[in-house]
């Protein structure tokens, strides 16, 4: 629906005494609910269209900041973090059922495989960036992993 059509909608609702409007098109559909007659019309607008949602939306007055302890940032691991250079999910193995390709304890050199990241359909193996030995692996098989997200630690 046209955001001027959508804007043209919410002002008729608000100006006149109707309390609900409801508009089915074939792009889409519309619900305008005005809540009392103080307040300004919602309208509640399919997922579809989240630039309208986002248009039509009311602005909500920011919470109230409320003093809470800063909990104190975990301690950094010992040794050196390999981290995940790109979003995705993570496999410890190349295929189902496959041995890992580091474990716990696995002496690792630079360049050799540590695990797969697929993006996009797209599977991609993180090698180690220094030799040693993994002490601890942060991550599990198949869970989604962020940018910059540690996945080993190599000592």
């Amino acid at each position: 629906m046209d955001l001027r059509k959508l804007k043209t909608l919410i002002d008729l609702v608000s100006e006149s005494n109707i309390s609900e409007l409801e508009i089915t098109e074939a792009d889409g559909k519309v619900r305008i609910v005005k809540a009392d007659p103080q307040a300004a019309p919602q309208a509640y607008l399919p997922a579809a269209a989240p630039a309208l949602q986002q248009m039509a939306a009311p602005l909500a007055p920011a919470p109230a900041p409320t003093a809470t302890p800063v909990a104190e940032a975990p301690a950094e691991p010992a040794g050196h973090v390999v981290k995940s250079p790109m979003v995705g999910t993570f496999y410890a193995a190349s295929s189902p059922g496959a041995k890992p390709l580091a474990e716990v304890g696995q002496s690792v050199k630079e360049g050799e495989p540590l695990c797969i990241i697929e993006a996009m359909k797209i599977m991609n193996e993180i090698e180690a960036d220094k030799s040693g030995t993994v002490t601890k692996i942060l991550v599990d098989n198949g869970q989604a992993v962020e940018f910059g997200q540690p996945l080993f630690i190599i000592e």
